[in-house]
């Protein structure tokens, strides 16, 4: 018999899913449609950035976002270890150099005092061209400190949101661009609101968004004012390559569901932090460090992710895994450090380099949290989580 498993993470998906997209299987487009600029006027409007553009990816969207800023070879990137590789791999793909910013164990953000400490720290010539900071779980970082170290030591920030579609600072929403020159939202089945794969790229700036819109399309224009062969304008048909794009555009399909999705936005949020206040009420007093959430924040509960404060926790943080999955509870990691990958360690990055990201890959799991999770499922994990440390 299979066993039924409840996994750390789905989609909320209803049958006016499925509507909206019979729609688009019956129009003209199913891709380079009108839902793309309509979804896109949706996330800008709910954010309140300028400009959104709908790329394929959050990974094409950092992508973007970087060439958008003008990173080029040689140029370098910080990042946190804490992360999705996608957050550093942007700036390898285009001939960039990656450096990291240990997290704060606490909040699991950016250390903002290691940042500002570590930019003192290094030769003008080594300070990042780029910081790409991460808002991990759907908690937001404090951007406005580290806008100011911006402007102190010239970089541009992209702000990776992934996970914080409708998280807030300060009043803030986040993607509204007040605090960075590029906010980044993935739309992968498991976070906020899904369009089956896709992401976007937020920003306040026409000229990153002229560059982010081309450097989907292969580089490619066919706005007639920005044409290089004037002569050519007349010609509907013309259009020009200007520089090298990729191909990462958002369908018309996926466009769609997002607009859909973004309809439930509002419920969606409200059900993920009514369980992330369950399991935090249930859950204090265990020998774990639970999600911390500042006053001035409003987070999405992408992930609730928990912390063994014993000694020798990477042993315990197996067990757990393994006596949760023995009872149909599916839990996960987020994330292995980044600068631990065989690829990154080939670069010279060795263990103990970001003790604080370290640490968290070996005493943390993230538990299940998403809007259709039962009442009677939630009741399950804390009393098995409770069970557990009894036992063990």
């Amino acid at each position: 018999m299979v066993k039924k498993y409840i996994y750390y993470s789905q989609p909320t998906l209803d049958a006016s899913d499925l509507s909206c997209l019979n729609k688009v299987f019956k129009s003209n487009f199913l891709t380079q449609g009108p839902q793309i600029p309509l979804f896109e006027k949706k996330i800008s409007d709910f954010v309140n950035s300028k400009f959104a553009v709908g790329l394929n990816s959050a990974t094409s969207a950092l992508h973007a976002a970087c060439f958008s800023l003008g990173f080029r070879k040689n140029d370098i990137l910080w990042t946190v270890p804490n992360t999705f590789v996608g957050s550093a791999n942007c700036a390898k793909y285009l001939g960039g150099k990656v450096d990291f910013v240990d997290i704060n164990y606490t909040t699991k953000n950016i250390d903002i005092e290691l940042l500002e400490k570590k930019l003192n720290n290094t030769s003008k010539k080594k300070l990042p061209k780029v910081l790409v900071t991460v808002d991990f779980a759907g908690n937001p970082v404090s951007q406005d400190k580290i806008f100011k170290l911006s402007k102190k030591y010239k970089f541009k920030i992209i702000e990776d949101a992934s996970h914080a579609l409708g998280a807030l600072y300060k009043k803030e929403k986040v993607g509204s661009c007040r605090w960075c020159d590029v906010t980044i939202f993935s739309f992968h089945p498991v976070k906020t609101i899904t369009t089956g794969e896709g992401g976007v790229a937020t920003t306040n700036s026409k000229n990153i968004y002229e560059n982010l819109k081309m450097f989907r399309t292969h580089g490619i224009t066919r706005e007639k004012n920005k044409l290089i062969n004037k002569k050519e304008s007349k010609k509907n048909w013309y259009y020009e390559q200007q520089f090298l794009g990729f191909n990462y555009r958002l369908t018309d399909i996926a466009a769609s569901l997002g607009l859909n999705q973004m309809k439930k936005i509002g419920k969606i949020l409200k059900k993920r932090n009514k369980i992330a206040k369950f399991y935090s009420k249930n859950l204090k007093g265990l020998p774990l460090l639970l999600p911390i959430v500042e006053k001035t924040s409003f987070s999405t509960f992408h992930l609730f992710s928990i912390s063994i404060t014993l000694s020798n926790p990477e042993k315990i943080q197996k067990r757990m895994h393994d006596y949760l999955r023995s009872f149909g509870i599916l839990t996960n990691l987020h994330y292995l450090p980044v600068h631990l990958h065989p690829y990154y360690k080939k670069q010279g990055f060795k263990i103990n380099d970001f003790p604080n990201a370290e640490l968290h890959a070996k005493s943390s799991l993230s538990i299940p949290i998403y809007p259709n999770l039962k009442f009677e499922s939630q009741k399950k994990i804390v009393g098995l989580i409770k069970n557990f440390f009894k036992k063990y």
